[in-house]
């Protein structure tokens, strides 16, 4: 039985609306629905709130569902009670509907995953213990399950002991990487989880102590004495996870590919890391990218684990990264589906459906304002800004101020400004924009802060009522003067 929805939207998008519904009612594609628009009084439908809804819409009439714009803030719940139906959320932009059809409004499932992510502090012999754990805790919250303490060649570690213990009593799972088997066996007895890393000559270490060692080649590139370690403990029935190395570009990352294929391929059941910082670290690239594909490789060699680091400026947001691929690929795999439409958390510089308007749809959109507030949208011919006065187009914000009018007025000046500037860049870099919306940028997007717009409106208010009450009073003064 065909769903009975009923949308509700605001003056300037209704037109818009019912033409987008009606191709997506004809698509073939889409389960069957009924829809109802009830515009509800309101110029534009994000200043739609759960109150204002309460009071205009006096009954839901037949519909299964209610339907608010994406950008309607506030609790639905009392709504639900109100009519009696689920309400929920469409998407910010009412383009969006065809996909928001497609996954029947269901977010994609990202919650699980199978790699493991461990962080590396690199410079922990010169950090203190607490700001290690200060550390620690950034990176577990970025997604990190074990925090990797890494030694350095001829730096002393002489809290490293105390680091681990300091870990631990905090439950976080601690790794320790050296070459040194001092540093190991110490890091062993202190409690430490996991000890890189270990080759065929220094796995004695590994039964001296509780931890799980990860085993690389005794020689760069040399996966027979990677097998011997494998072998020896998988013989002595002593847990362990291996790894082939990653090497950077142009030092070998193809052949060391093919090392991973190998190991995978030889031993189908074993746990395998990869160190991805090889490449995220020493390629000046943007890492979201470099992330996906090395993910993507990873998911499909059911590789346990990554060695992930975030020390170059570049690279900051690396393990946060890791996170977010590691998921997409793991419900990618899952759902036997390319990896696309899970996340938009590698987006960073750009988005699959930047320009969701026209320049005609704009304007035609721009013939029905009838106030004076500015409204600003982005077509992949430039910039729109328009009002009752008319719309203009450009493609530099500069070329844009002589019609804006706003000389005497600051705080609108100021507000245009910044989001004219929000536009051009997102124009730019085929980003999506939505006018008072900050721009995604994948991993990186800003929780936005609405108490600072919300002052300089309250500001701006305040400004112009001063303003009117000084013309008052310059009127008043001028009457009495040519009375």
């Amino acid at each position: 039985m065909a769903e009975n929805l009923l949308f509700l939207t605001g003056k300037l998008a209704e037109k818009s609306l019912k033409k987008v519904l009606d191709e997506v009612q004809n698509n073939p594609k889409t389960p069957p629905f009924k829809y109802r628009i009830q515009q509800i009084g309101v110029s534009v439908a994000a200043l739609m709130t759960p109150d204002l809804i309460a009071r205009r819409l006096k009954e839901a009439g037949d519909a299964d569902k209610i339907i608010l714009p994406g950008l309607c803030l506030g609790d639905l719940s009392q709504l639900e009670a109100q009519y009696g139906v689920p309400v929920e959320r469409g998407p910010a932009d009412l383009k969006d509907l065809p996909q928001y059809f497609g996954h029947a409004g269901v977010a994609p499932d990202l919650s699980d995953y199978n790699v493991q992510i461990f962080a590396e502090i690199v410079d922990a012999p010169f950090l203190s213990i607490t700001d290690i754990i200060k550390k620690a805790e950034v990176y577990q919250t970025q997604g990190a399950n074990v925090i990797d303490l890494g030694c350095l060649p001829a730096i002393p570690f002489p809290h490293l002991a105390d680091t681990v213990k300091a870990l631990k009593v905090l439950n976080f799972q601690v790794s320790v990487d050296s070459l040194n088997t001092d540093d190991l066996l110490t890091a062993g007895h202190a409690g430490a989880d996991f000890l890189l890393s270990l080759t065929e000559k220094t796995l004695w270490v590994a039964h001296e102590v509780n931890a799980t060692p990860i085993l690389i080649p005794a020689k760069p590139h040399s996966l027979p004495s990677l097998y011997r370690a494998i072998d020896a403990c998988l013989k002595a029935d002593k847990p362990f996870i291996a790894d082939a190395i990653l090497d950077p570009i142009h030092f070998g990352l193809t052949n060391s590919i093919v090392r991973y294929q190998k190991l995978r391929k030889k031993y189908p059941d074993i746990k395998i890391m990869m160190g991805v910082g090889n490449l995220t670290e020493l390629t000046d690239a943007d890492t979201t990218g470099i992330n996906a594909l090395l993910f993507g490789i990873i998911s499909e060699l059911d590789i346990y684990a990554v060695l992930a680091t975030s020390v170059s400026p570049h690279a900051v947001n690396a393990v946060a990264e890791a996170n977010i691929a590691r998921r997409m690929m793991y419900a990618a795999k899952r759902d036997d589906r390319l990896p696309r439409g899970y996340s938009n958390g590698l987006l960073g510089l750009h988005d699959r459906r930047p320009f969701t308007y026209s320049a005609e749809e704009i304007n035609e959109i721009a013939l029905l304002i009838k106030d004076p507030s500015f409204r600003i949208q982005v077509s992949e011919e430039g910039l729109h800004v328009y009002n009752r006065d008319g719309l203009h187009a450009g493609q530099d914000p500069f070329a844009l101020y002589p019609h804006l009018k706003v000389d005497n007025d600051a705080s609108h000046a100021f507000y245009l400004g910044v989001e004219l500037a929000r536009a051009q860049i997102a124009w730019q870099l085929n980003k999506r924009y939505v006018q008072d919306q900050e721009i995604e940028w994948g991993v990186t997007t800003l929780v936005q802060d609405k108490t600072s717009k919300a002052a300089h409106r309250e500001a701006s208010i305040k400004e112009k009522a001063i303003k009117n009450l000084n013309k008052t009073i310059d009127d008043a003064k001028l009457a009495r003067d040519l009375s």
